[in-house]
């Protein structure tokens, strides 16, 4: 069960990811979008496919494949529809309401950018920008649950510079440093009303790394291996407390370690087969600690993640010396139980399918598109707040992604 030590004040953290407010896509807050190109095949095989200078943001090795000097960027956007209903209880202050709110996800734009080049037959170098995770929760005035949190956001921003080395002809290893820019805000409000219990906001920057591999078994086969480390941010900035008014503060909050074991078959001239596994440390998401600086006030919420996995399975099919079409499907296991799921964190297991194409009007420019519809499982939520109540609900939803990504060989 979750406990709070301090309950006049509730964390709800859920966590966004891009230069603009967007919903979480992937396991728990974790954002999968770095391009449309691979959107289409439901990013299966990204370790291992090197298509082009955006490929070095799953795995740094795979600059060693990308040929020349090439320049990517794009956006996706994301439109969610998420809903949440259930029941607001808190025997102490006699309260039984009905609590729900309807599409209380935000939209959002994810924007990409990568620069890739071949320093010589062995050594390549690579810039990327672009976000890991994300998410940005509203649930509204009317939302008589807001107790247990009824806004939640932080922004991050990520720039990595990547280094490539290709031992033999058909093996590279990389890596990378991760520049990691954050800024986040949560709260709470009296149900009914819009007296603040608590609000945190701050910012900070961090660093993180990245390793990766290569093999080119053959002509007709490549795996591709790669892990991120987790990143410790600790946002620091200003509090409103309900009790001891505005003060500075501070939150603790790990952005966890990822690894993806990627394959791409070429079964034929023509057609490309793809496959990817992928692994979050959400264990690392095991509780919420603030700190006022003025005030003997330590806020704490116990979250209860657990390590999550990903499949995801696509094909690519070159119709011509301009035309590639491709489609996907993939499955994002839910990070966390039912019994400590939160309203403002809707997280549940998902469902993907996709499908995108690829237009070369010359050897230099590819533009790529990708559509994808994610269905999220329902799932039940018991949520223990501030003032001893508890939120007890379902949430349900949905979410359409759309893509479009630009790349140049210079």
């Amino acid at each position: 069960m979750k406990k709070q030590i301090y309950k006049a004040l509730p964390i709800a953290l859920v966590s966004q990811a891009s230069l603009i407010s967007s919903p979480a896509i992937a396991s728990g807050f974790q954002l999968s979008e770095y391009s449309a190109t691979g959107l289409g095949r439901a990013y299966a095989g990204e370790s291992a496919i090197a298509d082009n200078a955006a490929s070095q943001w799953r795995n740094p090795a795979l600059l060693s494949f990308i040929e020349g000097t090439q320049i990517s960027g794009g956006v996706v956007y994301v439109d969610p529809d998420v809903d949440v209903e259930g029941t607001y209880t808190n025997d102490t202050y006699g309260m039984n309401y009905s609590a729900s709110s309807e599409d209380y996800v935000d939209s959002g734009v994810i924007p990409n950018i990568y620069l890739s080049h071949q320093i010589n037959d062995k050594w390549a170098i690579g810039l990327a920008g672009g976000t890991n995770y994300g998410m940005s929760t509203d649930l509204g005035e009317d939302f008589m649950g807001s107790s247990t949190g009824d806004t939640a956001e932080i922004i991050t921003t990520e720039m990595n510079l990547n280094l490539a080395y290709m031992i033999t002809e058909s093996f590279s290893i990389g890596g990378g440093i991760r520049y990691v820019m954050a800024e986040g805000s949560f709260g709470s409000t009296w149900p009914g009303s819009d007296t603040v219990l608590g609000f945190v906001e701050g910012d900070t920057e961090e660093w993180g790394w990245q390793l990766g591999a290569a093999w080119q078994i053959n002509e007709k086969n490549r795996l591709g291996l790669t892990y991120k480390s987790e990143v410790n941010l600790n946002l620091e900035g200003t509090a409103e407390h309900i009790v001891v008014g505005s003060d500075t503060g501070s939150l603790e909050l790990t952005l966890p370690a990822t690894a993806e074991l990627a394959y791409a078959f070429q079964a034929t001239e023509q057609l490309l087969l793809s496959v990817s596994l992928n692994w979050t440390d959400w264990s690392s998401f095991d509780e919420l600690n603030a700190e006022l600086d003025s005030y003997d006030v330590t806020i704490y919420k116990y979250e209860g993640w657990e390590d999550s996995y990903r499949l995801a399975v696509g094909a690519e099919y070159q119709l011509n010396s301009k035309w590639t079409v491709r489609s996907g499907a993939a499955y994002d296991q839910s990070a966390v139980d039912d019994e400590d799921r939160t309203a403002t964190i809707p997280e549940t297991s998902r469902y993907w399918v996709t499908a995108g194409a690829g237009f070369s009007p010359n050897e230099r420019l590819t533009i790529d598109a990708g559509l994808a519809y994610i269905l999220s499982e329902d799932a039940t939520i018991e949520d223990e707040g501030s003032l001893d109540g508890v939120f007890t609900g379902e949430t349900n939803g949905s979410i359409w992604l759309a893509g479009i990504q630009a790349s140049y060989k210079f």
